[in-house]
């Protein structure tokens, strides 16, 4: 099925079950922002439309209704997705609006839900880009189709590590994080830099390896 027949589809799949303001909403919300991101960057991602719901109600803290531009719920995540212009979002906000936006993102996350947000920049110019990062949210959550070796998913959560940690990590730490011992840590570090995703950092010396380096730009691929 092309992405247009799906898109249109998908949306009158969920008109046909909304009724009052749930139906005008989506009548009124779902316009080219959101078309552009289901086209260009969720349709590539995904294939499919399926467990992902347009303008989902959601209360804020204050009790009131709030519409997210998309809700992906398969059951075992609660996913909202904003795509944000620049001008409602930023240069015609005042500090009440952007209270407001940043209690509800945090209200949301405290009631179970996850909320990302992708510029609408992106979503135009640089979808490849926004198609990344979507894989990398997703990639939690996924279930894999084959097995992957533990060799992989120990390598996936070491480069997580690194990133919450900022700073070069240590084999000590991936030891302690993965609860394996010291000469396993080592070796998997060693692959990561085989890999051009690490790069090792020497004591003063330069005759040992004390640190790994994350690899700008070497790395996203690998947690998709």
């Amino acid at each position: 099925m092309d992405t247009l027949k799906a898109h249109k589809d998908f949306i009158q799949s969920h008109l046909g079950k909304r009724k009052g303001e749930r139906r005008g909403r989506l009548e009124r919300g779902h316009r080219y922002a959101e078309e552009l991101f289901l086209k260009q960057v969720w349709w590539p991602v995904m294939g499919s439309f399926e467990d992902l719901h347009p303008e989902y109600e959601v209360l804020d803290w204050r009790g009131r209704s709030y519409f997210a531009d998309f809700a992906w719920l398969p059951g075992y995540v609660n996913l909202l997705i904003e795509i944000k212009g620049y001008a409602p979002h930023v240069r015609d906000m005042d500090r009440q609006k952007y209270c407001n936006e940043l209690n509800r993102e945090t209200f949301l996350h405290a009631m179970g839900y996850q909320v990302i947000s992708f510029a609408y920049d992106d979503v135009e110019q640089r979808p490849e880009l926004c198609i990344s990062l979507l894989r990398m949210v997703l990639a939690r959550y996924q279930a894999s189709s084959k097995s992957v070796p533990h060799t992989q998913l120990a390598e996936k959560e070491i480069l997580r590590l690194a990133i919450q940690q900022v700073e070069p990590i240590r084999p000590k730490d991936v030891a302690q994080h993965l609860a394996i011992d010291h000469r396993t840590a080592v070796k998997l570090l060693k692959r990561l830099c085989a890999k051009g995703m690490l790069t090792p950092s020497f004591s003063g010396t330069r005759q040992r390896i004390v640190k790994y380096a994350l690899v700008s730009g070497g790395w996203e691929a690998s947690l998709t």
